[in-house]
C-alpha cells in the first residue's frame, strides 16, 4: 500500500519548535522509524509551509498511485476551508493527525475545519499518531 503523509506549515521545525508540546524528535526521525515499522508499505513524506502546495499534492495523490493520505495540516487545520474542500474532493481515505492534543490547547486550536472532511482524526499522541494512522489505513484497505 502506498500512503502519502502530508505535513503543513511549521512542521519542518518539529523537534526544535516548542519541544514541550511537540517533543524532541523530528519528522525525519519519525519517517525513519516508520519505514522500518511498516516495511511492507510505501510511505511518502512531504512537508510544505504553503497551503496551495498541500492542495496540489492532495489533488494528485490518486493519480500518483497513493491508496490513502495522512495529513497534519498544522495551523491550517483551524482556518483553511480550501484545504478542507481539497480533502473532500479526492476519492481516497484521509486521516488527520495532530502531534499535540488540540483539545487541551487554545480555544482556536480546538476546532478543526479539515478534520470534518477526514475519515478520522488522531490528536495528542505525539509522533506515534502517524503510525496509528498508517495502521488504520492498512486495516481499512485489507477489509
Amino acid at each position: 500500500m502506498r500512503i502519502l503523509i502530508l505535513n503543513g506549515p511549521n512542521l519542518n521545525l518539529v523537534g526544535q519548535r516548542e519541544p514541550e508540546i511537540y517533543g524532541h524528535d523530528s519528522l525525519d526521525q519519525a519517517a525513519i522509524r516508520m519505514a522500518k515499522q511498516f516495511a511492507d508499505q510505501t510511505l511518502s513524506w512531504q512537508q510544505s509551509n504553503h497551503e496551495g502546495q498541500l492542495i496540489d499534492w492532495l489533488h494528485k495523490a490518486e493519480h500518483d498511485g497513493f491508496h490513502g493520505v495522512i495529513i497534519n495540516p498544522g495551523g491550517l487545520s483551524h482556518t483553511s476551508m480550501a484545504l478542507a474542500d481539497a480533502i473532500r474532493s479526492i476519492n481516497l481515505p484521509v486521516i488527520e493527525v495532530h502531534i499535540s492534543n488540540i483539545h487541551g490547547r487554545e480555544e482556536i486550536r480546538q476546532k478543526t475545519l479539515t478534520g470534518g472532511a477526514c475519515r478520522g482524526v488522531i490528536s495528542g499522541l505525539g509522533l506515534a499518531g502517524y503510525a496509528l494512522a498508517v495502521t488504520a489505513l492498512v486495516e481499512e484497505d485489507q477489509s
